[in-house]
């Protein structure tokens, strides 16, 4: 057990999904694995671990922003010997060409978070995707038929701004969309030597104002946790 998991050891496998809402960990055992059991319940923030196509699989839901997501990645890999990490989120379009259940794979990550900035005294650090689970990830997007997109995203402290004139730098150097947990992703991964992916279902389009309608929301997020599970089981850990 850890402080925020009472997982037992060996009860969270080494491929692991993170989605930020503990109620779609809970969806995403419920509706794609199979002989699931609970491992997590602590302040509600359920994780769960079955196998998906005979794979022992766990999804394990973070919280919003980096610091909620840095508590449970370091548990996961330094007190449960995670090998495999996929992020299963939301974000916001931030290119025209970007629509509502477009998926964004985040090759790399842009930041107004002062995390990396305390880690590595004041020089930029740029986190990064694993490229392999990357590359598996598009070529299995691709083949389920959705509309996808690799490259630099915008990780963000913010969720609600007065002005979007920061964004707009970001915009013009063609920086894809923002979510709020990649860069504690995949600078953990970094330091712990595993391996890490954001896979981002678009929600939102920044420059419309469009937001995706409940039914849409649902099925964008299905067609992300297939290509995730599919992507975490490929490649050997």
């Amino acid at each position: 057990m850890s402080i925020h998991l009472e997982a037992k050891p060996g009860e969270i496998a080494e491929r692991v999904l993170l989605p930020g809402d503990p109620m779609r960990a809970k969806f995403v055992a419920e509706h794609f694995l199979d002989e699931v059991r609970c491992h997590n319940e602590v302040r509600g923030m359920y994780g769960y671990t079955g196998l998906y196509k005979g794979v022992p699989v766990s999804v394990q839901g973070t919280g919003m922003g980096n610091p909620s997501m840095s508590i449970y990645v370091t548990e996961l890999i330094r007190d449960y010997g995670a090998k495999k990490l996929i992020r299963i989120g939301t974000c916001g379009a931030m290119q025209p060409n970007l629509k509502i259940r477009d998926l964004v794979l985040a090759q790399a990550v842009s930041t107004d978070s002062n995390m990396t900035d305390k880690m590595f005294h004041g020089c930029s650090y740029a986190p990064t995707a694993d490229f392999g689970m990357l590359m598996q990830a598009y070529q299995g997007a691709k083949r389920s038929g959705a509309n996808v997109f690799a490259g630099n995203v915008y990780n963000s402290d913010e969720f609600y701004r007065h002005t979007l004139d920061r964004l707009h730098t970001f915009m013009e150097f063609g920086v894809l969309a923002v979510e709020m947990e990649s860069t504690a992703l995949y600078t953990l991964a970094a330091k712990y030597g595993v391996k890490a992916l954001s896979i981002l279902t678009v929600g939102s389009q920044l420059l419309t104002n469009e937001r995706s309608a409940h039914k849409d929301s649902e099925q964008s997020f299905n067609q992300m946790a297939e290509v995730a599970l599919q992507t975490i089981i490929e490649d050997t850990v």
